[in-house]
């Protein structure tokens, strides 16, 4: 169904984006998102797409599947709810600390070895929790840990070096960039730094739709199956209370999807429908209506996104608007807007 060979890089340009969302107040177009999005069929054709799918781009935290999936393959022993961890953009939630310190036990190491970024839980909740404990920025609650521990799992299991383990040359980081490869069908365009410290790889938003659909599309037992399942068996683990993906997941039978930062989405099917977005000032306000529209429009049942048609713009308390997906890509539209 998805050819393993690898294309060259795709180009490092401005992306030509087109208008995916528009902010409606009183029945009038008060502002306008911009992004890309494209919808791969059941054998990986290309059924739809909007803007610039093929300009190099940061899928952020999108590609954590893809870097669990490459852990995977490189020896790591985790299953179920600690996979999902280790593929996660955490809320900080108590649950994921413990899981990601139980990683770190399995590989004999503490929180100490960790080399992301000290931070406050994503979680906005959790934060002021937190906060209120007088409690400090710290690795451990940061977003990215569990795949930080994960990553020092790999390299402790194949006795690679833990203290230079973000580095690009590092095995790690050179065998997860060539899964990156594999998966996504193209070379990778650039290398730079992710916001936890991590290398952060550089594919097309067609390239990271395509990685969705090999991971959700692999046969049982595989590693790209065991993150799949670990991940919407598990949602919760893998992103958090409340989240946005978790509900989607539950919400639709069969479907994996996993969201990062600047408006970047990516979804699929196990049949291989897949879908990936990108919204170019990175808001959520639109990258979750704009991701449920690519799923009405690759197929899924409508009334399972309903929810997902985004937070109505309010006026004076009152909902007077929301944001709205361009007809191009919603012809029905999943909500209506004052």
């Amino acid at each position: 169904m998805y050819s393993s060979s690898v294309a060259d890089a795709p180009l490092i340009r401005e992306p030509l984006h087109a208008p995916v969302a528009h902010l409606v107040r009183g029945g009038l177009v008060e502002g306008v998102h911009y992004g890309s999005v494209v919808i791969l069929d059941t054998g990986g054709q290309v059924q739809f797409q909007l803007g610039d799918i093929e300009a190099a781009f940061y899928p952020r935290s999108a590609l954590k599947p893809v870097q669990a999936v490459a852990m995977v393959r490189a020896g790591l022993p985790l299953d179920g709810e600690l996979l999902a961890l280790a593929a996660a953009s955490h809320s900080g939630e108590e649950r994921h600390l413990a899981g990601t310190r139980r990683i770190l036990e399995l590989a004999g190491l503490t929180e100490d070895d960790l080399r992301n970024v000290r931070d406050l839980p994503f979680d906005p909740v959790v934060r002021d929790d937190w906060i209120r404990q007088g409690r400090l920025p710290s690795r451990l609650a940061q977003n990215c840990s569990g795949k930080h521990a994960a990553m020092l799992y790999v390299c402790r299991l194949n006795g690679w070096s833990p203290d230079d383990y973000l580095d690009p040359a590092h095995p790690l980081q050179q065998a997860i960039a060539e899964i990156v490869e594999d998966l996504t069908g193209q070379r990778i365009a650039q290398v730079t730094v992710d916001g936890c410290g991590a290398p952060l790889f550089s594919v097309s938003l067609h390239g990271l739709a395509r990685a969705s659909a090999r991971i959700t599309t692999a046969a049982p037992g595989t590693p790209e199956a065991r993150v799949a399942d670990a991940m919407r068996e598990h949602a919760e683990m893998a992103s958090g209370s409340g989240r946005d993906v978790a509900a989607l997941m539950r919400a639709v039978p069969g479907l994996l999807t996993k969201d990062g930062f600047e408006g970047v989405q990516a979804a699929a099917l196990p049949d291989g429908r897949a879908v990936a977005v990108k919204i170019a000032d990175g808001a959520d306000r639109a990258r979750v209506p704009v991701a449920a529209a690519a799923l009405a429009r690759a197929g899924v049942d409508p009334a399972a996104l309903a929810e997902f048609a985004g937070e109505p713009l309010l006026g004076g308390g009152e909902p007077v608007g929301c944001v709205r997906p361009v007809r191009a890509l919603d012809p029905v539209t999943l909500s209506a807007c004052a």
